[in-house]
Formats: structure tokens, C-alpha cells, sequence
């Protein structure tokens, strides 16, 4: 196959791209920074995205959102369907949505552990499927990202359910990419740390305080730090890449656990 030229690498001109819980955070850096490579993108949420879809288009993008609960069936078919009817048939899928309450493990009910398994695992797996299935009547190829957590890997007190479910995507990831890899379509997972929000530091500053003591690049993640290793990954440049869990934390994880 021909290697793309470096100054089209990270090109995503003629892209249609989904990503769902864009309306704020790391998944409106997600879709603006899809947009200025080039892709038409789809927000899918259940709150206002309107502010995210004026800022791409006032910087001569693309975009439009859909009103979207990932955690109710059919949801998932519906959002690919406006996005195919508005774009074209979508090439990348960036799967963002997620549920994250703070909850003591020994309190949690069935209907807690429902709820975030709902929007993080099954909602995801939907959507992916979703995805697949549009892209294999085309022919195959495409890129999926799911946004995962470094608490996949190392749970945070009060929040086991939430690491349970990233724990989940993270191998959903791995075996959707080994069945779609046949079909040409990548799967991979972005696995943010503790990454910066307006609110962050007023309403936790010891979680704050503690990450900057671990942290090796002495800061705390960024948005555009998660949305950047996103574009990677559905580019060109990740073309041989798929199955892969890749940290965007600063190097917590490299941190002795012992």
C-alpha cells in the first residue's frame, strides 16, 4: 500500500466523524479538533451541544448535533442514521459518553451498577456496532476511538463502578478490533488522566493536589491533550494501529505502585 505523505498525515479531509457526549469537556475538544483537520462532525448528546457546533462552523467547519441518550436502545442506530442523512455514511466513531458518579462501593444498588454499565459499556458497544454495521455495507474501513480511564486500570475510591465499566470498554476495544480488523475497520482507546475542567480545582483540590504529587510531567491533563492522541488515532498515522489502550496522563501509570 502507498505510505501517505507526512503533510497529509493527520488529514481527516472528507471524513464524516460521530463523537457522542461532545456537548462540553474532552469530548468538545474531541469534535472541534476533528473539524479543523477536515471532518464533517456529528455531536451526539444529551445536552446542548449548540455552542460547540457555532464554534466549528464560525472557524469554517463542518458540524451539527443530534439529541441523543446512548443508554436507551436504538438510540445508537438513530444517531449514525441522522449522521449518514446529514454527511454521508461516517468513516470515524469517537465513543465519549459516559456516566461517572461518586459512590462507596458497599452502597452501591443494582440499579447504580445498571445505570453506568448502561452509558459506558453497552451504550458504547451500540454505537460501535452501529458503526460497523454501516461501514461493512460500504466496503469496511473506518476508525473507532473509545474514550476509556487510566481507573481502568487503577480504580479511584468511590468510583469502582465507573473503573469497572472502563475496565469493560477497554476489552471491547481489544475484541471488536480483532473481529472488524478483517473489514479493515480499526478499534483503539484513549485512557485520559485526571484531565482539567473549569470546576475541577474549586470542587476537588485534595484529588488535584494529589495528582500533581504523582504526575511526571507535573500538570494535569488538558482537553486538547485527549483530543489530539484522538486525532492520531483516527488518522492515517494510526493506519497499522489497532487493539491498543493509549494512556494520555502524564505519566501516572509509570509511577511505582509500590
Amino acid at each position: 500500500m502507498s505510505v501517505p505523505p507526512v503533510a497529509g498525515l493527520l488529514s481527516l479531509d472528507g471524513h464524516v466523524a460521530v463523537v457522542t457526549g461532545a456537548s462540553q469537556g474532552i469530548g468538545a475538544a474531541i469534535a472541534v479538533r476533528l473539524a479543523e483537520a477536515g471532518a464533517s462532525v456529528v455531536l451526539g448528546q444529551r445536552a446542548d451541544a449548540s455552542a460547540v457546533v457555532s464554534l466549528i462552523e464560525e472557524r469554517g467547519g463542518r458540524a451539527g448535533s443530534v439529541s441523543t441518550d446512548l443508554s436507551v436502545v436504538g438510540d445508537a442506530e438513530t444517531l449514525l442514521g441522522e449522521a449518514r442523512a446529514r454527511f454521508g455514511t461516517p468513516t470515524i466513531l469517537v465513543n465519549n459518553a459516559a456516566s461517572q458518579p461518586v459512590k462507596s462501593f458497599v452502597d452501591l444498588t443494582e440499579s447504580d451498577w445498571d445505570d453506568v454499565f448502561r452509558t459506558n459499556v453497552t451504550g458504547a458497544a451500540a454505537t460501535l456496532a452501529a458503526f460497523a454495521r454501516l461501514r461493512i455495507a460500504e466496503g469496511g474501513g473506518g476508525a473507532v476511538v473509545n474514550i476509556g480511564s487510566i481507573e481502568g486500570l487503577r480504580p479511584a475510591v468511590g468510583h469502582v463502578h465507573y473503573a469497572a465499566s472502563k475496565a469493560a470498554l477497554a476489552q471491547l476495544t481489544r475484541g471488536a478490533a480483532l473481529e472488524l480488523g478483517p473489514h479493515a475497520i480499526r478499534v483503539n482507546l484513549v485512557a485520559p488522566g485526571l484531565t482539567w475542567s473549569p470546576t475541577l480545582e474549586a470542587t476537588w483540590p485534595e484529588g488535584v493536589a494529589r495528582w500533581l504529587d504523582a504526575v511526571a510531567l507535573g500538570r494535569l491533563g488538558m482537553p486538547s491533550d485527549v483530543a489530539d492522541a484522538v486525532l492520531f488515532l483516527a488518522s492515517d498515522a494510526a493506519r497499522f494501529v489497532t487493539g491498543v489502550e493509549l494512556p494520555v496522563d502524564g505519566g501516572v501509570l509509570a509511577r511505582p505502585a509500590f
